[in-house]
C-alpha cells in the first residue's frame, strides 16, 4: 500500500516500507540472510530474521567487505551485507517479468549501491529489478576448513529464494525470473546454470563478459594458506574468523601486489591478477560450465550471452601499459594462455604482422572473457537449450576513443547511468553522444524483450545456421559470429580451472 511517498509492502520476513522515485516503487537495504559474521563468519547464508512493525528500505545496506583497485563505497556502516534492492513500476500489481542484477567486480569487489547499477530506466521497460550484494574476495570464496566452498554464489542462491518468496508481493512473477550480469556476475550466472542447488530458480540468463576463471580445490587451499600465513593463521575459520574483515579484505590486496612472484606455483591463476574465483569442488560446481551444460542439465533456461571486441584493452591503456608491451611479453602470453600446443603458433599465423601489444591483447581478451561467453553460448546450443550471441563493437569515447569496445561498457548502456563516478573512465566528462544514448535504447529493450518472452529480437545462436550474433554498433546488424579467427584457434580447447603447476 501506498502512504505519501511511502510505499509498503508486507515479506515474508515482515513489513518494508521503502518511498516512491520517478514513477517506481524502490525499495533498498532489505536483508535476504542473516549478517554472516560472529558466530556465521564464513558460514552459509542463514535465513533472515524475521521483524514486528515497518522496517525502513530507503537506504542500501552497507557493501561487502572489498579488496582491488575498484572497492565500491557507500551505503550505512553495519555488517548487513546480504541484502537487495527492487524497483517496481507496479508495486501492486502482479505477473510482470522479474530481472536480477548480479554485480561484477573480479569477485574481489562490488556492491549493488554502486551508482552504476542505478535501475530506474531498466525498469520503466516493464521488469521488476532485484539488484544483489554478495560476499567477495577472502569472505566469498577463499578455500578454508571448516567453511563451505563457494559461499559467495551460495549467497546468489540465497537471494533467488527470496525473489521466489516474496517478488509476486512487488509486482513481479516468480516463475519468469531472468539471471542478469556481467563480468564476475556473469560468470555467476552461468556457474548456477550448471549448479543443481539453483535449478528451478530462475528462467533465462544474461551473462555479459563471461570471465574464464575458476580453479581448482587444490589450487584454492593453497592460496587461502598462503594469505593466512601472511596475517600469521592458517586457512581454517577458527583463525581466520579472528581477523576484522576489512582487515582481511586489505591482506587480500598485498596478496595480489605479490602474485608475479607465485608464477611457479601458482601459474596462469598469477598471470590473471585475481586470487579468488568460483572453486570447482564437484558439489555446487561440478565443473566449468562450457562442459556440464552439453549434458542439457539447463537446457529449459533461456541464454542470452556475449561479449565486448575489445575486452582487455581499457586494462591496458588506464594503466599504461599498452605501450610497454614487448615481443617477449606477447611470447610469454601465448605460451601461458593460448591453447597447446601450438596456440601460440596459431595466433601469430591469424594475425601475421601483428604487434606485440595488439597480440598480447588478444590472447588475454580471448581467454578471460571472450571465448568463456562463446564456449558458453556452444555447450548451450548443443545440450538442447536456446541460445542467443552478441558482440558490443561501439567504442567508448573517452581518450579519443583509445579504449575501444571496452570491459564494462555494455554495463553503463544498460543502466543508461552516464553520471556514474565509473562512467568518466569510458565517456569522459562530456555527455554522452546522440549515438550511444540510441544503442543504449536498443540495448534496454532487447534485454528487457528477452526477460519478458525469451526473443531478445534476432535469431538464436546454432552452429549449423552460422552462428548468428548481434552485432551492437551505431548500426545494429546480425552476421556471423565476427571473432572466427579466435574461435577456430579455440575450436576444440577448453578454457580450464586454474590449478597447481
Amino acid at each position: 500500500m501506498t502512504s505519501g511517498t511511502g510505499v509498503e509492502i508486507r515479506t515474508v520476513q515482515g513489513t518494508v516500507r521503502g518511498r516512491t522515485e520517478k514513477g517506481l516503487a524502490v525499495f533498498r537495504g532489505i536483508p535476504y540472510a542473516r549478517p554472516p559474521v560472529g558466530e556465521l563468519r564464513f558460514a552459509a547464508p542463514q535465513p533472515p530474521p524475521s521483524w514486528d512493525g515497518t522496517r525502513d528500505a530507503v537506504e542500501f545496506g552497507p557493501p561487502p567487505p572489498q579488496s582491488g583497485p575498484f572497492r565500491t563505497p557507500g551505503g550505512i556502516p553495519g555488517t548487513d551485507w546480504l541484502t537487495l534492492n527492487v524497483w517496481s513500476p507496479d508495486a501492486g500489481g502482479s505477473g510482470l517479468p522479474v530481472l536480477v542484477w548480479i554485480t561484477g567486480g573480479a569477485y574481489l569487489a562490488g556492491a549493488a549501491s554502486d551508482p552504476l547499477y542505478d535501475a530506474t530506466l531498466l525498469a520503466r521497460h516493464g521488469l521488476v529489478v532485484v539488484t544483489v550484494n554478495y560476499r567477495v574476495g577472502a569472505e566469498g570464496f577463499a578455500e578454508l576448513a571448516g567453511a563451505p566452498a563457494n559461499r559467495g554464489l551460495l549467497d546468489q542462491i540465497a537471494a533467488l529464494e527470496w525473489v521466489q518468496e516474496n517478488i509476486a508481493r512487488f509486482g513481479g512473477n516468480p516463475d519468469r525470473v531472468t539471471l542478469c550480469g556481467q563480468s564476475a556476475g556473469a560468470g555467476s550466472i552461468a556457474t548456477l546454470l550448471a549448479a543443481p542447488r539453483a535449478a528451478g530458480l530462475f528462467r533465462r540468463a544474461v551473462t555479459q563478459s563471461v570471465p574464464g576463471l575458476y580453479t581448482t580445490p587444490a589450487l584454492a587451499r593453497d592460496i587461502a594458506a598462503t594469505l593466512a600465513a601472511r596475517l600469521g593463521g592458517t586457512p581454517t575459520v577458527a583463525s581466520l574468523a579472528t581477523i576484522a574483515p576489512q582487515r582481511l579484505a586489505d591482506e587480500v590486496d598485498a596478496l595480489m601486489a605479490g602474485l608475479p612472484a607465485h608464477v611457479d606455483r601458482w601459474g596462469r591463476l598469477a598471470r590473471s591478477g585475481v586470487p579468488f574465483c568460483p572453486v570447482v569442488d564437484g558439489d555446487l560446481v561440478p565443473d566449468v560450465p562450457w562442459r556440464t551444460l552439453r549434458d542439457g542439465r539447463a537446457s529449459e533456461v533461456g541464454l542470452l550471452t556475449g561479449h565486448t571486441r575489445d575486452e582487455f584493452r581499457p586494462f591496458l591503456v588506464l594503466t599504461g601499459s599498452l605501450e610497454k608491451i614487448t615481443e617477449e611479453d606477447a611470447t610469454t602470453a601465448l605460451r601461458a594462455f593460448a591453447p597447446a600446443p601450438d596456440g601460440e603458433r596459431a595466433y601469430r599465423a591469424a594475425h601475421p604482422g601483428a604487434s606485440a601489444a595488439a597480440l598480447y591483447e588478444l590472447v588475454h581478451a580471448d581467454v578471460l572473457f571472450r571465448v568463456p561467453s562463446l564456449h558458453l553460448a556452444d555447450a548451450h546450443s548443443a545440450g538442447g537449450g536456446t541460445a542467443h550471441l552478441y558482440e558490443l563493437r561501439w567504442p567508448a569515447p573517452a581518450l579519443g576513443g583509445a579504449l575501444g569496445a571496452a570491459h564494462g561498457l555494455d554495463v553503463h548502456l544498460l543502466f543508461g547511468t552516464y553520471s556514474a563516478p565509473a562512467a568518466r573512465l569510458l565517456f569522459g566528462e562530456e555527455p554522452p553522444p546522440a549515438q550511444a544514448l540510441t544503442l543504449a535504447d536498443d540495448i534496454r529493450r532487447s534485454w528487457a524483450s528477452f526477460a519478458a518472452h525469451g526473443d531478445p529480437g534476432w535469431p538464436a545462436y546454432r552452429v549449423t545456421d552460422g552462428r548468428l550474433t548481434r552485432l551492437l554498433d551505431a548500426e545494429v546488424t546480425t552476421a556471423p559470429y565476427p571473432e572466427d579467427a579466435s574461435r577456430r584457434i579455440w575450436e576444440g580447447h577448453g578454457v580450464e580451472p586454474f590449478d597447481l603447476t
